[in-house]
């Protein structure tokens, strides 16, 4: 097999390879398992992978520069001249591009890259600028029946220090006791200290609850079920549970930090300064006694509907990996 691409395959090889274990439900990995079920229903032969078993490969789709470096430098070296698109995540974007000399030569040997959300682009060199893809992660609509009791306010994420995620049921302390809102927190502890946490926490305040990691579909429906969602990350690369919310018809409350501005829009009314819980409990109280600062967050959310349909993610996909493999093809950015 010849070492150089051949553009006009129409049906590629494509190893899809993410740092996370198979095992652990993290958003690399879900991200992984839709663009190749997207893939497959385009025709390609995607496979998912850890890591690059060196099989050959008409493409490689690498998530997370610095994690992915090996598979990245291994697979260029055995094929210089085959397309390698790499995703960007909220880590790569915000920290590890900036200090880290893999992840830096990762940006270079990628024929394109992958950013999640419109403000991606912005952490990026003016040379890098022409191979840049935006893909806005997306959901399935999805509607319950029956509300959790009071104001039920989800948390999903695996606990850990770059997602702040304490930071909902720490504002829990500046809210009258009397008014109905209670914090359900999703995600398994990554390090025995946040579960530490997370039991004290418990312990002091009995509006806040952590289940831990539940499947998928069922976290899925505890989020859709909810009042409204809260992301406090101090980074992220365009967080899937956005999407999810917005599909769902629940509000977000968000950090504003460019990856969570990337994925609401600049003038969504529903952002707090990061790591200011007295901020975010005003915004809860306010969404709680005002109704219309509430539906002024719903219709929010609704406008920014369009950019996580399957359908456009799929679309926008194929169109990075496209241009990948036909470089005549320039990237839509």
């Amino acid at each position: 097999m010849s070492s150089k691409f051949n553009p006009a395959l129409s049906s590629l090889r494509i190893a899809i390879v993410t740092p996370s274990a198979v095992t652990r439900r993290t958003g690399n990995r879900h991200t992984a398992a839709r663009w190749r079920r997207f893939l497959r229903e385009a025709g390609h032969d995607a496979r998912v992978h850890g890591r690059w078993d060196g099989k050959p490969v008409d493409l490689l789709l690498a998530l997370h520069a610095r994690k992915s470096y090996e598979a990245i430098r291994a697979f260029r070296d055995a094929f210089p001249d085959r397309p390698l698109v790499l995703a960007l995540t909220g880590t790569d974007l915000y920290r590890d591009i900036r200090v880290d000399s893999k992840a830096q030569e990762a940006l270079r040997l990628a024929t394109r890259l992958i950013v999640l959300q419109d403000r991606g682009a912005d952490e990026l060199a003016p040379e890098l600028q022409g191979k840049v893809h935006v893909v806005y992660q997306s959901a399935p609509p999805l509607t319950v029946r029956q509300r959790l009791p009071g104001r039920a306010v989800c948390v999903i994420g695996h606990l850990r220090e770059e997602k702040d995620p304490f930071r909902a049921a720490l504002a829990l302390s500046h809210i009258p006791p009397t008014a109905p809102i209670h914090v359900v927190q999703l995600g398994a502890a990554l390090a025995p200290e946040f579960a530490r946490r997370a039991r004290a926490l418990m312990d002091r305040e009995p509006r806040y609850r952590w289940i831990g990691e539940l499947p998928r579909p069922k976290a899925r429906r505890t989020l859709a079920a909810s009042w409204l969602m809260v992301v406090s990350s101090h980074m992220e690369g365009g967080a899937n549970v956005i999407a999810e919310a917005v599909m769902s018809g629940v509000p977000v409350l968000a950090s504003r930090v460019p990856g969570n501005v990337g994925m609401l829009g600049e003038d969504y009314p529903g952002y707090f300064p990061v790591g200011d819980e007295k901020a975010l409990a005003a915004l809860l109280t306010r969404a709680d006694t005002d109704p219309t600062f509430y539906e002024a967050l719903r219709a929010a959310c609704a406008a920014r509907q369009p950019l996580f349909l399957p359908e456009r993610e799929m679309g926008a996909l194929l169109a990075a990996v496209s241009s990948a493999a036909d470089p005549a093809l320039p990237p839509p950015h």
